[in-house]
């Protein structure tokens, strides 16, 4: 759920429009600008899609309501003065009226799912859940996490010596997995590693 205290939001300093720049939640691509009064920002939050003032029709317009292409937000930020919006979403089909990914035609690209992962095991981290096997290995620590990395690691070379490659190929997704969830337990990165490599290729 999406927490927002709209009473903090500063309308009257914007006259009573205020710009929210949307970004893809998932690939960072800033999608378009649009206005929210405090009506479209109320709405965006009841229905959980992006809703803002159309300038030229002079109503509430939630954006895919003829095309079904909406942006379902994920996070919503005010900046430092609290008169700008940020609204991470996930766009559900060309954000653009003219059938662009996006209203700077720009290729909006999805990150590689290991971003997508590395997103989830910070999110059980951040929002522990039962259940969850991910959380039970934050919970019991560096220690354990290292080892399932070192356990997963000896059978993903087992596998290659073997030459199983449908095996090496499920021992590796496993080795990648618990080694995010060791860097995420270490506060690191992908982007951290993708910088070492990047020194190292220069």
């Amino acid at each position: 759920m999406i927490k927002l205290n709209i009473d903090k939001l500063d309308f009257d300093k914007v006259k009573g429009l205020m710009p929210a720049i949307i970004q893809d939640v998932n690939t960072k691509k800033v999608l378009m600008l649009g206005y929210m009064n405090r009506e479209a920002m109320e709405k965006t939050l009841d229905i959980n899609k992006v809703t803002f003032f159309s300038r030229t029709k002079q109503r509430l317009w939630t954006k895919g309501e003829t095309s079904e292409n909406y942006l379902i937000p994920k996070e919503i930020s005010q900046d430092c003065d609290n008169d700008t919006l940020l609204i991470k979403a996930e766009p559900r089909g060309p954000v653009c009226h003219t059938g662009a990914d996006t209203c700077f035609f720009e290729d909006n690209k999805k990150e590689p799912f290991l971003y997508e992962l590395e997103n989830v095991i910070l999110d059980r981290k951040e929002n522990p859940q039962q259940d969850s096997y991910t959380c039970q290995l934050l919970e019991e620590g560096t220690n354990k996490i290292a080892q399932k990395v070192g356990e997963e690691a000896t059978e993903l070379i087992i596998e290659a010596v073997d030459n199983n490659i449908n095996r090496l190929k499920e021992e590796t997704a496993d080795f990648l997995y618990h080694l995010l969830v060791l860097l995420r337990d270490k506060d690191i990165d992908l982007d951290d590693l993708m910088k070492v490599l990047e020194e190292r290729h220069s």
